[in-house]
């Protein structure tokens, strides 16, 4: 399947599916899910990264335990709105898994995710060793949260206008 526009999500989704969030970073995959109203976004173990297909499967695993239909993944943007080289290896990342699964993905920008989300650690007066764990699961976490809150802002559209959804 590959890549979906977020308005389309609705689309791939049947009862009692969720929505994942990942963030991938060099180290390690972080990971959220949503609830089943598609409003809350928690945060799973990272997964670590050691090869591609190692990786592939491990996240598989986890999405198909959490029963995601679709997954919102980070797409780190540079401030400037440039596309540099952890885009690139998003976007190819993304590629790769489309061989592997026919969920499809949606691309979200990130800018800042990471930042917000050690922030909130440090809030909780979570430990520097424990956030160094913890901060692609949170970030994963913010992600999936812009993208509910998406979904739940095009709901109210189609409502107003009396539109039949998907959602």
């Amino acid at each position: 399947m590959a890549v979906i526009a977020i308005e389309d999500v609705g689309a791939h989704l049947a009862p009692g599916q969720t929505i994942a969030g990942i963030d991938l970073g060099t180290e390690t995959i972080g990971l959220a899910v949503s609830d089943l109203s598609l409003r809350l976004a928690s945060p799973r173990p990272v997964i670590k990264r050691r090869k591609f297909t190692l990786d592939a499967i491990a996240l598989l695993a986890a999405l198909e335990k959490d029963n995601a239909a679709v997954a919102v993944i980070g797409l780190p943007v540079n401030m400037d709105g440039s596309e540099g080289p952890r885009v690139q290896a998003t976007r190819a990342f993304v590629r790769n898994m489309a061989q592997k699964t026919e969920m499809p993905f949606v691309f979200w920008d990130e800018r800042l995710s990471t930042v917000a989300a050690e922030r909130a650690l440090i809030e909780m007066d979570v430990s520097r060793k424990k956030r160094k764990e913890r901060i692609d699961s949170a970030a994963a976490s913010f992600i999936l949260q812009g993208a509910l809150d998406r979904l739940t802002g095009l709901r109210a559209q189609q409502q107003a206008s009396g539109a039949s959804g998907e959602f």
